[in-house]
């Protein structure tokens, strides 16, 4: 399953990418503001590419809407400067997490190579320029109608069952819109309006999820469902972090969406050689 996105090939077969997290958001959940500023957001690129970073998420707008009204123009300022400085610094996959097809069109333009849709699709005008322009699409699982709504107490008679059925309906919604099939990747949203028993089940069954056959993302780092799983606050989740990615590796993850590159990296390759997709870097011990 080699996939090119961007400037970069992936053989998803035996290969996890590691995405890096870059929000220029105020009041981000996981670094609160850290990289707002525009230097300070370039530095977190560079830093993030040297750890090891495949891939970085370049966000503008957080997903709930605790920190109020983003409009478009503010989205476009905070997002296109940064794709633009990134794409002439580095060959890295640049992903911008946004549900506005205005944005992804200068997104693209200024050089991102994904557009990254955590709303599933809820302007089917992202498919189409999609199609036009060859970018890869993130399919994601939400049930937010219009995005950023608050989804109160969600409730699912079989989550993973039920997130399974609606990626397969956007998916098929991208393909008739023009969208090709390797420009697919789908995310089930863990904590995207689930509670933690939702967000365990579907990491525990992530491979129902990967048996649609597109290179599956995992979204875990830092989230709710972890730090309600360990009673652990938002700083002290990395262990509980790196255990959930490489349990969705396992079950079919090959995408990992983290804030913690370094560590994140080290976690992934070794997962890869336990795996036997990936040799040891050198071997001396009873050789």
């Amino acid at each position: 399953m080699v996939r090119r996105i961007g400037r970069r090939e992936f053989d998803f077969a035996r290969q996890v990418a590691v995405m890096a997290i870059v929000n220029r958001t105020p009041d981000s959940f996981h670094d609160r503001g850290r990289t707002f500023a525009f230097d300070a957001a370039v530095a977190a690129v560079r830093d993030a590419v040297r750890d090891g970073a495949d891939w970085v998420d370049i966000g503008g707008v957080p997903f709930g809407l605790h920190a109020g009204e983003v409009t478009e123009q503010e989205e476009l300022d905070r997002v296109v400067p940064l794709v633009a400085a990134v794409r002439a610094d580095s060959d890295v996959v640049i992903s911008v997490d946004t549900y506005r097809a205005g944005v992804a069109r200068e997104a693209l333009a200024a050089g991102a190579d994904v557009i990254n849709d955590t709303s599933g699709l809820y302007d089917p005008n992202l498919a189409d320029l999609v199609a036009q322009t060859g970018a890869t699409l993130v399919i994601t699982h939400s049930l937010a109608s219009p995005p950023r709504t608050p989804v109160i107490r969600p409730t699912y008679t079989d989550v993973v069952a039920e997130v399974r059925a609606f990626l397969a309906d956007r998916v098929a919604l991208a393909r008739s819109r023009g969208v090709a099939p390797e420009q697919i990747v789908i995310d089930p949203g863990h904590d995207l309006n689930k509670n933690t028993y939702h967000s365990l089940e579907l990491t525990r069954r992530l491979d129902e999820i990967a048996s649609l056959g597109y290179p599956l993302l995992a979204a875990v780092s830092h989230k709710d469902f972890i730090g309600e799983t360990l009673g652990a606050p938002q700083d002290q989740r990395l262990e509980g972090t790196l255990a959930a990615l490489t349990v969705c590796i396992v079950k079919g993850a090959r995408i990992v969406r983290v804030h913690d590159v370094a560590a994140t990296v080290r976690a992934v390759r070794m997962t890869e050689a336990i795996l036997g997709w990936r040799p040891p870097a050198y071997t001396r011990h009873n050789m």
